[in-house]
């Protein structure tokens, strides 16, 4: 096979880039490429491009990594491109939690719809479009955009609509929900199957079965309140699927703010969520979380160093789609998984020009959704709320439209429970102005934007919920797992 490359934008996310690449070197037709790895940040990216030679000098294998801060450099001539930015990083990202919290909103991780994942999308749309045209006139003719940055719909939509490039959404959503589904029914490896569809991080288990036998909502139910963590850890995950007789993919904390029915006010946000982990519904959880390990990687890079200079095992690969898909393109080998792609009737009771999350088998002749599913009617409903909230803004990002994207905030299903269209216009005025420097789209709105706050007379709330936790360093959460082991090891 002949050697192609591979650009990954956002390569100083140490971790994942670490997970993408090996994954890759665990098929053997996929070891002699070039990785090409680039990053606005050049301390990031010279510590994930170290980490990589590293495992390519210690295992003798034949791959290249290259490293650049160029973007253009790193595109030209790709095969295939892999995204993981966030635009604005963790300063924008305050923004989005901690703003609409003020007007009573209340995220737990607000990347995906609801205001702060909004707001995400205007950020890294204009970003998405920029990949989008180098990807067309640098990378290899027919080259393949993966996309693993979220808003996953908003950021897929734009680059197949307006970036038009070839494009899929990849997300680890269903796979860590079907891990939970095979837990609770003692199902061994290889014995679970399972058809999941809807949009991403709305996507439903429309089929379970376990050694060829279907298993039903009731059953599922029984299962998951019997379950002595998973009963106490996803409650509103588990009402769902009592109200809509299937499964959702997504956590307990992500599925409470695309819904409006469970978050809209404090004392009744306490009665679905669990403080154990911030993914099972913390108000601004993801955000603490990242604010307290932001630089995990730094002391934790000696470490990932010394490992880097043990043999490279091939068969610890992760779950994730990227190699997969790469080896079934490369290779012809079948790999079935679940992707982000425009819906052209897969769905059918879901609009066309949707992003949606199904099935779908991937060889030679590329990725092949399996179509004619239809979802339960509340899933459809529920999932048609999103789509028209992620159409607006997709068409906001790119046309600087304010008005536009206030009315795409107004039809969010969570802001809707809670704010009134007053409420929402001054929200997205405050958080335009706090963002101005990452929406050069919305650069002729920005005064006016001022002006409006100069003279507003929405009032604002404190927040009085018991669903939130105070930011500690990434010394304190060292200190308490080392304490933790202690205490296991008795």
């Amino acid at each position: 096979m002949s050697r192609f490359k591979i650009a990954i934008i956002g390569a100083g996310s140490v971790g994942f880039t670490k997970k993408l690449f090996t994954d890759i070197l665990c098929v053997p037709e996929l070891r002699d490429i070039e990785f090409a790895l680039t990053d606005i940040s050049e301390h990031n990216l010279k510590m994930i491009e170290s980490i990589l030679l590293r495992i390519v000098k210690s295992s003798q294998l034949p791959a290249r990594v290259t490293a650049t801060t160029d973007r253009r450099k790193a595109i030209e001539g790709a095969r295939y491109i892999i995204s993981c930015v966030r635009v604005g990083g963790l300063a924008a990202y305050a923004d989005d939690i901690r703003i609409p919290l003020k007007y009573g909103v209340d995220q737990c991780v607000g990347d995906t719809i609801c205001a702060g994942g909004i707001l995400y999308g205007q950020r890294n749309i204009p970003v998405i479009l920029d990949f989008c045209k180098d990807i067309r006139e640098l990378a290899e003719p027919g080259a393949k955009f993966l996309n693993y940055a979220n808003p996953m719909a908003m950021n897929t939509w734009a680059a197949i609509e307006f970036g038009k490039v070839d494009t899929v959404g990849l997300c680890h959503g269903v796979q860590h929900g079907a891990e939970q589904i095979a837990e609770i029914l003692g199902a061994g490896e290889g014995e679970l199957d399972y058809v999941c569809s809807g949009i991403n991080h709305q996507t439903w288990f429309v089929d379970v079965r376990v050694k060829g036998r279907k298993i039903g909502k009731d059953e599922l139910v029984a299962a998951f309140e019997a379950h002595p963590v998973f009963s106490r850890q996803e409650k509103l995950r588990i009402d769902v699927l009592k109200r809509f007789g299937v499964y959702s993919t997504e956590s307990n904390g992500h599925l409470s703010e695309y819904l409006p029915w469970y978050r809209k006010r404090p004392e009744e946000t306490a009665k679905w969520i669990d403080m154990s982990d911030w993914i099972h519904g913390e108000t601004g959880g993801y955000l603490r979380y990242s604010t307290e390990t932001r630089n995990w990687f730094e002391t934790e890079f000696p470490q990932f160093l010394e490992d880097a200079g043990k043999p490279f095992d091939p068969g610890r690969r992760s779950n994730e789609h990227a190699s997969h898909i790469l080896e079934a393109l490369e290779t012809g080998r079948v790999y079935r998984g679940h992707f982000n792609v425009k819906n052209d009737a897969v769905i059918t009771n879901l609009p066309s020009d949707a992003i949606i999350e199904s099935p779908g088998f991937v060889d030679r002749f590329g990725i092949n959704m399996v179509a004619g599913i239809t979802l339960p009617e509340a899933c459809a409903a529920t999932c048609i709320s999103s789509i028209n909230v992620q159409r607006m803004s997709v068409h906001a990002a790119i046309s600087g439209d304010i008005d536009l994207l206030k009315l795409a905030v107004l039809h969010d299903p969570l802001v809707g429970a809670i704010c009134t269209p007053e409420e929402v216009w001054q929200m997205v005025d405050e958080m335009v102005v706090a963002q101005a420097q990452w929406l050069p789209q919305f650069a002729h709105a920005i005064d006016g934007a001022k002006e409006r706050l100069s003279r507003a007379t929405v009032k604002t709330r404190e927040w009085k919920g018991v669903a939130r936790r105070e930011v500690r360093s990434i010394e304190e959460i060292r200190a308490e797992k080392e304490a933790t082991k202690l205490r296991a090891a008795g």
